[in-house]
């Protein structure tokens, strides 16, 4: 219960006591308390004078006399002009912080909603190595999928895979024509890479000699006939491509329920081309080719199907979408796609819609902002793109001359070490993408990004290694041992156990020991968690969970600073304060897994 679910219970009684009036709670407005007033949660009067006949002022000290006499959790009162201003005791903060360490699990997820969401994102084309700009759509893709299941969904994760059409055969020309048969095995080139080294390769050749593309749409036209020499080349080729993207995606932690390869769905739309036709909601023009007239809906004509009856990505996305839906009988579906598309998909709801769809409505498009670097904006044809792999390798890098500096890790065997270089790199990469909201551009600075100080990846993992430093030491002086380091936690933190933490035998039965100002506010952050995951699903923005938890570990860092922990000699203080930063460390892990990042014991 949120505090200000609390308030409007407690309220509700108070005026069926007072004025022997039966209000429903929901229906009482509760919020913050402006700044410049005191107390922490203020109760709109107005609406209840109907049943007071009285003064607002009068009414709001009636109700807040009655509860501070008749509720402990509620400490004091200021009624001022139809606001009652209420502060909330030391014990409704106590009793927070139990109610959060005892539900254990269950804190981190919303009761299931019972609906099953797709959530397509990646769908990458098979002319290149996955790019910096992929690695925005994979993660937000893969967060937002994480965010809906904790948010109690049923949610499958989709790629589209672009591996057929004109790109891909440019790659497979050409491969033909100057790769003397080249194969990631001889040349010790990455699948991918060496396939995207080929599209470069080929827009040089194309800048020379425009001719050559006539030579591409015929071997595209031998594909679509089934040529026996140029199918195997393509299957080939895309066969390198598939095993550089698998390799990339398991550096990323991403994984996908259900691939869909365009060369299975590209034919699928046709039928529907001819319902729209049969509907009267197509038109066909005199050469053959069919239209959705939007015009009257603000838009333009949509070109459905060519005059030579070849279909276009609309009739693709229409025929996926309806099998999609049928298949899986979908609540919703989720399209993770870059903003240059929103006009696209403006149209295929719309489109849909006109077919007599009714989940029409229900298809979501994410559109997010472009990642650009410092130097400006990236083209694969000119191979001047930052490839995944690159960067993820260059993430590490910085982490380890970063923590080198620092000379924190100079205990630490060397394999322990390089785990936590990547951690501490992927942790970086993603926080920097995700924590930026989905709808904005973003300029990426990978310097920038693995920074341990500021609103940063590193930043909060180091907050979460702090507070295991501590808890370890706590638990060896209860056992009467010196201390000693624990072996870092193994296995995914979207699931991480409350006796995970060395803590766990120490936490008290009951937080019998007051809270100070700080501790008080370290409660009232957990106790937004599931508030913020409910805003973070509604928005589809994983930054929801990215700032949330940088405001977490600042506060965490300031309460540190100031408050002894270990050396606290009151035993009941200090089991407190042990369960509190016990707390604060699972939340963060948990608030991090649903970005993908994991977050260490020691760095």
């Amino acid at each position: 219960m949120t505090p200000e679910q609390f308030i409007a219970s407690e309220a509700a009684k108070a005026v069926k006591e007072i004025y022997g009036a039966d209000v429903d709670a929901s229906t009482l407005q509760v919020q913050v308390t402006r700044k410049e007033f005191e107390g922490d949660y203020t109760l709109v009067v107005f609406p209840l004078l109907r049943i007071s006949h009285a003064a607002p002022d009068a009414t709001g000290t009636a109700i807040g006399e009655w509860l501070v006499a008749h509720c402990p959790e509620i400490s004091a009162f200021n009624s001022v002009k139809g606001f009652l201003n209420l502060s909330l005791s030391n014990l409704y903060w106590r009793e927070t912080l139990e109610e959060i360490v005892s539900s254990g699990e269950a804190y981190f997820t919303l009761p299931s909603t019972g609906k099953k969401i797709m959530v397509e994102f990646s769908s990458p084309n098979t002319n290149k190595p996955l790019h910096l700009g992929h690695i925005r759509n994979n993660l937000l893709g893969d967060s937002v999928s994480r965010l809906l299941a904790a948010g109690g969904n049923e949610v499958i994760k989709a790629t589209l895979v672009n591996d057929r059409g004109v790109h891909i055969c440019k790659s497979m020309y050409a491969w033909e024509k100057q790769f003397n048969g080249a194969t990631p095995e001889s040349t010790g080139i990455k699948g991918d890479h060496l396939v995207g080294d080929c599209y470069v390769a080929y827009a040089k050749m194309e800048k020379e000699h425009p001719e050559i593309i006539d030579d591409v749409h015929e071997m595209l036209v031998k594909w679509e006939q089934g040529d026996p020499e140029v199918r195997a080349l393509w299957e080939k080729m895309n066969g390198w491509v598939f095993a550089g993207f698998d390799e990339t995606y398991r550096a990323l932690g991403i994984s996908f329920d259900k691939t869909y390869y365009e060369h299975e769905t590209y034919l699928l739309g046709k039928s529907l081309v001819q319902k729209g036709l049969d509907m009267g909601v197509f038109v066909q023009d005199p050469d053959g080719s069919v239209w959705c007239d939007l015009t009257a809906d603000g838009l333009d004509r949509k070109l459905l199907l060519r005059s030579d009856g070849t279909s276009v990505y609309m009739t693709q996305d229409l025929g996926t979408a309806e099998s999609r839906f049928a298949e899986y009988k979908l609540d919703s579906h989720v399209y993770v796609v870059g903003d240059e598309q929103n006009y696209h998909f403006q149209v295929l709801k719309l489109v849909l819609a006109k077919l007599g769809f009714d989940w029409a409505e229900r298809i979501y498009h994410l559109s997010y902002g472009m990642v650009e670097l410092p130097e400006g904006k990236m083209k694969s044809r000119e191979g001047t793109v930052v490839d995944a792999d690159d960067l993820i390798e260059d993430m590490y890098l910085e982490a380890k001359a970063t923590s080198e500096e620092s000379g924190k890790l100079d205990d630490v065997d060397e394999a322990e070490k390089d785990k936590l270089y990547h951690m501490i790199g992927l942790g970086a990469l993603k926080y920097f993408i995700l924590k930026v909201d989905p709808r904005k551009k973003m300029l990426f600075n990978p310097k920038e990004s693995i920074d341990f100080n500021g609103n940063t990846g590193p930043f909060i993992q180091y907050t979460h290694a702090r507070i295991c430093s501590i808890l370890r030491k706590a638990a060896s002086a209860a056992a009467g041992e010196p201390f000693a380091p624990l072996p870092p936690r193994t296995g995914s933190l979207k699931k991480l156990p409350r006796t995970a933490h060395p803590a766990a035998g120490l936490e008290a039965k009951g937080i019998c020991a007051e809270l100070s100002t700080k501790e008080i506010r370290l409660v009232q952050l957990l106790n937004l968690y599931r508030g913020k995951l409910a805003e973070a699903c509604d928005a589809f923005s994983p930054a929801v969970m990215a700032n949330y938890s940088y405001d977490l570990a600042k506060e965490f860092n300031q309460y540190y600073h100031d408050t002894q922990i270990l050396k606290e000699s009151n035993e009941q203080v200090r089991n407190m304060r042990l369960t509190l930063i016990n707390a604060v460390a699972q939340v963060l892990a948990h608030s991090m897994a649903l970005l993908g990042i994991e977050l260490p014991e020691r760095m």
